[in-house]
């Protein structure tokens, strides 16, 4: 099972998408379900590009991401390019999640029991007091 997850600044999880462990991150289907809700800015890494950010850009979406070698580069704001190096954020929740709440375990006997036990992870972790997070002043300025 692949977990997608979507963040906010304070380490929230603000929506969750669970796939197979074989669909690629760029999925349209897998796309829409996590961007469903979503509006505003969105950093991502180069997994999450694809030929489908004019429509979620028209949705209010910004999906920012670094570029891939094969792509021109394209001026971006200051700010962006600052919140883009924060994206370890996600990176830190995911290992807390594998740590703490020990959702990577990979030997369960059935398919409910393995989402059951990520479901739950992903909910302890609601409760979790020492979330990863991002403070910037620019976030009070981004609305």
């Amino acid at each position: 099972l692949k977990l997608h997850l979507v963040i906010n600044n304070l380490g929230e999880i603000v929506h969750f998408v669970i796939t197979a462990g074989n669909v690629v991150d760029n999925n349209k289907s897998v796309l829409d379900k996590l961007f469903e809700f979503i509006r505003g800015k969105c950093f991502g890494d180069k997994g999450y590009i694809s030929k489908h950010f004019e429509r979620y850009y028209q949705q209010g979406l910004h999906l920012i991401t670094r570029i891939r070698k094969n792509m021109k580069n394209k001026p971006m704001d200051w700010c962006d390019r600052m919140m883009l190096f924060k994206r370890g954020v996600i990176e830190s929740v995911n290992d807390i999640l594998m740590t703490v709440f020990d959702i990577d375990h990979t030997r369960h006997r059935s398919p409910i029991n393995a989402v059951t036990h990520l479901i739950g992870g992903i909910l302890a972790y609601s409760f979790y007091d020492a979330k990863p997070a991002v403070f910037n002043p620019a976030f009070l300025h981004m609305q």
